[in-house]
C-alpha cells in the first residue's frame, strides 16, 4: 500500500512538473513583457512607471493643444490691446506704452526658461503647468479687479487735443498694476517653458514614426497658438474696446481657469520625464573642468587617461537609460568640434567634483552649437515687435472701418492669424510629405531652411511697414490732421500687409525653433532648451525697448525733436525707425547664413 502510494505521488509529481515548469516561465516572461513595456525615464501622473500602450501618443498630445488654445487666449486677449489699455486708461505716452508692453512680454517670455530649467531640474512639466496657471490665474484677477474699480484708476481724460497731458496712474495704483502684469507674466513663463515639452515628450522619438508625429506636433501647436489668438483679437478685443476692459480681463480669467480641469483630463494617458537634475549645473562643470585644465601645465605627464577609459564611462552611464537613448548618442568618442572642451575628459582634474565623462562634454557641445542660432533669432523677434506696439498705434490713428463695421486696432493680428491657420496644416499635410519624396529625408525641409526663411520674410515686413508709414504720414500733412487726433482718411488695412509678412515669419520660425532646440538638444535639457524659442522672443521685446531709447538718444543729439517722441504719433519718424529694422535685419540674415551653414545635425552624426 505505502508502495502503490508512493508510486502514485511519483507520478503525479512528473504529471505535475510541466505545469508548475510552465506556470513559472510564463510568469517570468509576463514580468519581462511588462519590463520592456515601461517608458524608460517616465512616470504617469501618479509616478508609477509610464506603459507603452497606456501612455503617450497623439490622443495625450491632442490635451496640450487644446489647452495651448485657452491659454494663449487669455495671454494674448490683453498683450494685443494692453498698448491702447495704457495710453487711454492709464494715460502713459505712446512710447512709454510701448516700451511697458515690450517689457511685459519680454519678462513673460524670458521666464519660461526659468520654466524649462524647473522641468528638467526638480519638478514634472505636469506640475509646473498647474502651479503657473493658477498664478496666471491670480494676476488677471488683480487686473480685473482695477479694471472694474473706477477708485484705483486715474481719472478719466476726455479731451479730444493731443497736446493736453492727462493725468498719469500715480503709485499705488501703478503698483497694483504692475503686480497684476508681472503676476500674469511670471505664470505665463511656466507655462511656456512646461506645456510644449510637455506634448513633445507624448512621442516616441527611436523611431521615424514618432519623430514624424512630434514634428507635426509643433506644427499643430502653432496652429493652436492662432486659433487662441484669433478668438483674443476679434471677440475678446471688442469686448474690451465696447464693453469695457473689466469684462476683457474677465474673459481671459475665466480662460486660463478652464485649461485646468481640461489639463488634467489628460491625466491618465499622459507620460512625464522624470527630473534629471540640474542641466546647467553640469554644463558649468564641464566648462569649468575643460578651463582648468586647458590653463594648466601642458606637461604629458598630467594626462593620466585615454580614451580607452573614457568610453567605458559614458557606455555605463547610457546603458541605465536602455537601448533607445543609445540611438540618440551621436557618438561613444569625442569629437573634433570645440576641442578644447576634450580636456575636461583627458587630462586629470584638479578636484574629484570635476570629473566629467564624455556624454557630458558632448552635450555641452551641442548647447554650445545651438547657441549661435538662437542669437540669430532675436533681431526676428524685435520686429515681431512691433506688431504689439507701433503697428497698433499707427491703425488706431486711421480709418478702422470696413463699410459699416468699425473695427478695433488691436484685431488687426486677425489677418496673419488666419493665415498660419490656413497655412500651417496646408504645410503639415502637403509642402513637407512633397518635400520629403523630393529631397528622400526624413525631415523634408531642415529646422534651419524654416528659421532662414522667416528671417528673410521679417526683412520683407519692415520694408513693407517702411513704406506704409510714408504713405499714412503724406496723407496726414495733406489732409491737416498732422496734429489732430480725428482717424485720418486712409484704411487701416495697409497696416495689414507688415501683419502678414510678420505672421509669415512666426510660422516657419517658431516652429522650426520648437523642433529644432527640442530635437537637438540632450534629452537632459529638453525642456530647458525648447524654451529658448520664448528666450528669443523676450530678448527680442527687451532689444526693442533698447533700441528705441537707443534711436531717442542719438537722435536728439542731431535734432531738438528726437524720432519717437511725444504724444502724437504723426511727429513721429517712425518710417526711419522701420529702415533702420530692415538692415538690421539684412545684417542679421547674413549672419545666420554663416552659422547654419557649419552646423551638422545630430542626426547626421547618428547616420554617420
Amino acid at each position: 500500500m505505502v508502495i502503490l502510494t508512493s508510486c502514485s505521488f511519483f507520478l503525479f509529481y512528473l504529471h505535475a512538473l510541466p505545469l508548475v515548469s510552465n506556470s513559472v516561465a510564463g510568469s517570468l516572461l509576463q514580468e519581462e513583457g511588462q519590463e520592456l513595456n515601461k517608458w524608460e525615464g517616465y512616470v504617469n501622473w501618479r509616478n508609477k512607471p509610464a506603459m507603452r500602450d497606456q501612455h503617450g501618443g497623439m490622443l495625450a498630445a491632442s490635451f496640450v493643444l487644446v489647452v495651448e488654445i485657452l491659454e494663449n487666449l487669455a495671454f494674448l486677449a490683453n498683450a494685443s490691446n494692453l498698448v491702447l489699455y495704457l495710453s487711454k486708461f492709464m494715460h502713459y505716452s505712446p512710447s512709454s506704452s510701448a516700451n511697458i508692453v515690450t517689457n511685459f512680454m519680454g519678462t513673460a517670455f524670458l521666464l519660461a526658461v526659468l520654466g524649462g530649467f524647473l522641468s528638467d531640474a526638480f519638478f514634472t512639466t505636469y506640475r509646473l503647468y498647474l502651479t503657473s496657471a493658477a498664478i496666471e490665474f491670480m494676476g488677471l484677477l488683480i487686473l480685473t479687479v482695477q479694471a472694474h474699480t473706477p477708485s484705483l484708476k486715474p481719472p478719466i481724460c476726455a479731451s479730444a487735443s493731443t497736446e493736453i497731458q492727462c493725468e498719469k496712474v500715480n503709485r499705488q495704483k501703478a503698483a497694483m498694476l504692475f503686480t497684476g502684469l508681472y503676476l500674469v507674466a511670471l505664470g505665463v513663463g511656466g507655462i511656456k517653458g512646461s506645456l510644449p515639452p510637455h506634448g513633445a515628450e507624448q512621442f516616441d522619438d527611436t523611431t521615424s514614426q514618432g519623430r514624424k508625429q512630434r514634428s507635426s506636433f509643433f506644427n499643430y501647436y502653432v496652429f493652436s497658438l492662432s486659433c487662441g489668438a484669433l478668438i483674443a483679437v476679434t471677440f475678446v478685443v471688442w469686448i474690451e474696446d465696447n464693453k469695457g476692459w473689466q469684462w476683457g480681463f474677465g474673459v481671459a480669467t475665466a480662460a486660463i481657469l478652464a485649461s485646468i480641469p481640461v489639463f488634467l483630463l489628460g491625466s491618465p494617458i499622459y507620460r512625464t520625464k522624470i527630473p534629471a537634475g540640474s542641466p546647467i549645473t553640469t554644463m558649468f562643470k564641464v566648462l569649468i573642468a575643460a578651463v582648468c585644465n586647458n590653463c594648466k601645465s601642458k606637461n604629458p605627464s598630467n594626462a593620466v587617461m585615454g580614451m580607452e577609459t573614457s568610453p567605458s564611462s559614458y557606455t555605463t552611464e547610457t546603458g541605465e537609460e536602455g537601448n533607445a537613448t543609445k540611438v540618440k548618442v551621436p557618438s561613444q568618442t569625442l569629437t573634433e568640434d570645440l576641442e578644447f572642451l576634450n580636456k575636461a575628459v583627458t587630462e586629470k582634474t584638479v578636484s574629484p567634483k570635476l570629473q566629467c565623462t564624455v556624454k557630458q562634454v558632448e552635450e555641452v557641445k551641442v548647447v554650445l552649437k545651438i547657441i549661435p542660432v538662437f542669437m540669430c533669432t532675436i533681431m526676428l523677434n524685435c520686429c515681431l515687435a512691433q506688431l504689439s506696439t507701433f503697428s497698433i498705434q499707427q491703425a488706431a490713428t486711421m480709418n478702422t472701418k470696413i463699410g459699416s463695421l468699425k473695427v478695433p486696432p488691436a484685431s488687426l493680428p486677425v489677418f496673419p492669424v488666419i493665415f498660419v491657420m490656413l497655412i500651417a496644416p496646408t504645410y503639415n499635410h502637403v509642402v513637407i510629405p512633397f518635400a520629403r519624396k523630393v529631397t528622400k529625408t526624413e525631415m523634408g525641409i531642415t529646422h534651419l531652411q524654416r528659421i532662414g526663411t522667416g528671417l528673410i520674410l521679417s526683412i520683407i515686413a519692415m520694408a513693407v511697414a517702411a513704406l506704409v508709414e510714408m504713405k499714412r504720414k503724406k496723407v496726414a500733412i495733406e489732409s491737416g490732421l498732422l496734429n489732430s487726433a480725428e482717424p485720418l482718411p486712409i484704411t487701416f488695412l495697409w497696416i495689414a500687409l507688415q501683419y502678414l509678412f510678420l505672421g509669415s515669419a512666426d510660422l516657419f520660425t517658431l516652429a522650426g525653433m520648437m523642433d529644432f532646440f527640442f530635437t537637438e538638444a540632450p534629452k537632459s535639457m529638453r525642456s530647458l532648451a525648447t524654451s529658448l524659442s520664448w528666450a528669443s522672443l523676450s530678448m527680442g521685446y527687451y532689444f526693442s525697448s533698447v533700441l528705441i531709447s537707443m534711436v531717442n538718444n542719438i537722435t536728439s543729439i542731431f535734432r531738438h525733436t528726437p524720432w519717437l517722441s511725444g504724444s502724437n504719433l504723426n511727429h513721429y519718424h517712425l518710417e526711419r525707425f522701420y529702415w533702420l529694422m530692415c538692415i538690421l535685419s539684412s545684417l542679421n540674415f547674413f549672419h545666420y547664413l554663416f552659422w547654419a551653414n557649419r552646423y551638422k545635425y545630430r542626426t547626421e552624426s547618428t547616420a554617420d
